[in-house]
């Protein structure tokens, strides 16, 4: 059975920022954790309209930061500033299916097609920093190119320790089941994501041969979800985790972007709960924090 540090929470874009990795933190102490992905140029041109571009890791724990981009020369820049700035171990975005990332800007899911530029990124980001290099990939670009396979003989010959693999392909997006392949002889350990949440979930991909396994979307409104499927009692206050995280967001947004973004953690939150579509429709219309509050408090019976 894989321990606690096998199980990694996933890369979520515009979801795993500081503020949810701080709840996360609370149930899994010990947990691998991978940071929303951060883009190159942003990060290399010290972007300040993007907060995570200034997130120190130091008191975060086992933290990996992930970027992405198709400029080898920013990626390995960026992983060593992301190294001076205390992450743990630097993850390579070659995944990302929507079309910002992967079709216009050449990178992410793009680098499913064009192994020579992806080795290139690996090799310049792994003599930039000291710290371990790992890769999140798919299956290939589509049904007809699965070669997950041979970019991964590529990253072991790079030098980077670990990878992750997807069970979908690009096309698919996130539509479908997950497909995780049998591991044989890979050259580096292979971590399995995707459609992970349960117990019997990573007794199954060990059974195929994988060395861990990364929750995604299960975190969503569950972030106490990797103490959970190993043996973890969730919360009996899911209120007051609620609350906490909305002072965190706020602490670290302000007011006026905390708000709005924090709308679809309530939702998440309370999928399931009675009266749940009611206060999703309340939530969404809330534009100041103290209304908010008092929402959260309401719908989960803190007052």
């Amino acid at each position: 059975m894989f321990t606690k540090n096998q199980i990694f929470a996933a890369p979520l874009a515009g979801i795993t920022d500081k503020p949810f990795r701080r709840i996360i933190r609370e149930f899994s102490p010990d947990a691998p954790l991978v940071t929303e992905m951060i883009s190159c140029h942003s990060l290399a041109g010290a972007h300040k309209n993007c907060l995570r571009n200034f997130d120190n890791y130091a008191g975060e724990g086992n933290v990996g930061a992930q970027i992405f981009g198709a400029n080898v020369d920013l990626m390995a820049e960026a992983a060593r500033i992301l190294q001076d700035n205390g992450a743990k171990w630097i993850d390579i975005n070659m995944g990302c299916p929507v079309p910002k990332v992967a079709t216009r800007a050449g990178a992410g899911a793009f680098l499913m097609q064009d192994h020579a530029l992806a080795g290139r990124i690996m090799e310049a980001v792994v003599r930039a920093v000291q710290i371990p290099v790992s890769i999140k990939t798919r299956l290939g670009w589509d049904e007809q190119h699965q070669d997950w396979a041979d970019l991964i003989r590529i990253a072991g010959d790079c030098g980077v320790r670990f990878a992750t693999l997807h069970g979908r392909t690009r096309s698919q997006l996130y539509v479908g089941p997950a497909r995780l392949p049998v591991i044989q002889n890979s050259p580096i350990p292979i971590i399995a994501n995707g459609d992970i949440t349960t117990a019997e979930d990573l007794k199954k991909t060990e059974s195929l041969g994988y060395s861990g396994a990364m929750v995604g979307r299960g975190l969503m409104g569950k972030p106490w979800i990797l103490s959970e499927i190993t043996g973890g009692v969730p919360p009996a206050d899911v209120g007051a985790v609620v609350m906490r995280h909305l002072e965190y967001a706020l602490e670290y947004y302000g007011e006026k972007a905390a708000v709005p973004m924090f709308r679809k953690h309530a939702a998440w939150y309370s999928a399931g709960m009675k009266n749940s579509s009611e206060f999703r429709i309340k939530v969404n219309q809330i534009t100041d924090s103290n209304v908010l509050k008092v929402a959260i408090q309401e719908f989960w019976g803190i007052i």
